[in-house]
């Protein structure tokens, strides 16, 4: 069902597009559309050269020669100014013949101008958003824009006022999605300080606020600038700019600085994130990173130098996708166990809230959000024809961290025991980091996997722990050999900055 297939490399490395592009060519009848991620400011004296206008260009010829039916411009963080805009794509398409599609974010709240420089030197598509979801970290607002266009010799007759009534509807929809909004209110230049892309923006503070660092946020901006310039100022795109937000996170946690890093880097676990990225796992970064930081974050580890893929084992699909369904439930298909094998983790989290609960799709999205209040009532569809009415009634407080849901179900009176996510505990709080032997978690979250047990004799750098905290990993490595002497935590628990997870004798 898929006719365009927009490939992208977040280090805009050729190499690694090539496959995707052949195998769209080769395997399907839709068309390629190779992107190249702008970053930078390639009209402003100023700025790191790296990304030159020479650059893209010649980025774009050869994604056309590698078989591209489409050249997309992928703007994620809206840097794209208007004059910029009018200058790159008069020049492209000076030196290529295939249509140019122009992708942007609105960041900055001048994306509307660069969209109309693009246009009138020539760009053959532009991304939008409807009115009521467009904006800051979205994309332009499709509605004003149709409405600049009036007119315009380019002008695409749209009706207008059916696309306010769709932006009304949607408008009203976004309320219930009000948690994971970026909390900016209005435009801001500093992106094209940081650089951080508009689909980040909006994650990073979640990331932040999970971490107990949202009070913090202004230095967590100030360090993604500071970690992009010490990666080598990187193009920041999904994956490569989380991996930058990853850093900045890990710096400001821990209250280290640029030169800190360099200092005390030997004795320091990174997220392993920044490992991936700096060993290869992510492709190749043309001209490579610094290779003083490389050392430091790799240690002892060899970076690769041709694709990630060739490093991986072989997988034995008829085998794993059987030991998959074993282990998971044969309802699941084959469509399942791929997205197993791409991220485990959030499939297993997956698999376990459906063995719990089920389906829980047929919930109304507030409802599933925010839960029902005192006598509010709601009608759930779980198939056609099989409707279930709830109404609840009252919560009873237990005061031992539980709570008794009191509700009626098709008019039948009912109680269940749940837990109360607003209970604070009287236990004592773990053990904290108290002398040199002891080894804590960088920053709080899941101790997700302890890796050692008493009386492991082990290397420096060897694995002790991992940690998980919403969308970053870490594992901890010995800062020295020894032999372990105790392990205070268990697999699954919740810790906070400090805490002391192993001793090392």
């Amino acid at each position: 069902g898929i006719d365009i297939f927009r490939i992208f490399y977040s280090l805009n490395w050729i190499e690694g597009m090539r496959v995707s592009i052949n195998a769209v060519n080769e395997r399907t009848e839709g068309l390629a559309e190779a992107c190249i991620a702008y970053t930078g400011d390639f009209l402003n004296p100023e700025k790191n050269q790296k990304f030159n206008l020479n650059y893209y260009l010649d980025l774009a010829k050869q994604l056309e020669d590698a078989g591209a039916h489409i050249l997309g411009i992928k703007d994620m963080a809206g840097l794209l100014k208007p004059y910029q805009a009018e200058v790159l794509i008069t020049e492209l398409k000076k030196s290529i013949s295939i249509p140019i599609h122009l992708h942007t974010h609105d960041t900055t709240s001048i994306q509307p101008a660069t969209y109309l420089k693009a246009i009138e030197a020539g760009v053959d598509v532009i991304d939008v958003a409807l009115a009521s979801m467009s904006g800051l970290t979205s994309q332009p607002n499709f509605n004003s824009i149709v409405a600049m266009m009036e007119g315009h010799e380019r002008e695409q007759k749209i009706n207008l006022k059916s696309l306010n009534k769709f932006s009304n509807y949607w408008e009203c929809i976004r309320e219930y999605y009000y948690p994971f909004e970026s909390d900016l209110k209005a435009g801001t230049a500093e992106v094209y300080g940081h650089e951080i892309p508009g689909g980040q923006y909006s994650n990073l503070r979640p990331q932040a606020r999970s971490l107990g660092l949202e009070d913090k946020f202004e230095t967590i901006k100030e360090n993604y600038e500071v970690v992009n310039k010490m990666f080598g100022d990187i193009v920041k795109v999904t994956p490569s700019s989380k991996v930058v937000g990853d850093m900045a996170l890990f710096m400001t946690s821990n209250g280290y600085s640029e030169n800190d890093i360099y200092e005390k880097g030997d004795s320091i676990s990174f997220p392993d994130s920044v490992m991936e990225l700096f060993r290869g796992d992510l492709g190749q970064n043309p001209g490579g990173f610094p290779p003083a930081l490389s050392k430091i974050i790799l240690k002892s580890q060899k970076a690769y130098t041709d694709r990630p893929n060739a490093h991986l084992a072989p997988v034995d699909f008829e085998k794993e996708f059987e030991a998959f369904q074993t282990q998971f439930g044969y309802d699941y298909t084959f469509l399942d166990f791929l997205s197993y094998k791409f991220y485990p983790k959030v499939f297993e989290g997956y698999a376990d809230m459906k063995g719990k609960f089920g389906d829980l799709w047929h919930l109304p999205t507030d409802t599933f959000f925010y839960g029902l209040k005192n006598n509010e009532e709601v009608l759930i569809e779980l198939s056609r024809g099989k409707n279930i009415l709830v109404r609840m009634i009252n919560t009873i407080n237990d005061g031992d961290g539980k709570v008794t849901a009191l509700f009626r179900l098709n008019g039948q009176t009912r109680a269940i025991e749940v837990k109360d996510k607003k209970f604070t505990g009287t236990k004592a709080a773990n053990k904290k980091v108290s002398n040199a032997d002891d080894v804590g978690s960088p920053l709080q979250g899941r101790l997700s996997k302890v890796l050692v047990k008493v009386g492991d004799k082990i290397e420096k750098n060897a694995q002790l722990f991992a940690i998980e905290a919403m969308k970053m990993e870490s594992t901890i490595l010995a800062p020295k050999a020894g032999l372990v002497k105790s392990v205070y935590l268990k697999d699954g628990a919740l810790i906070e900055q400090d805490d002391a997870v192993v001793e090392i004798a």
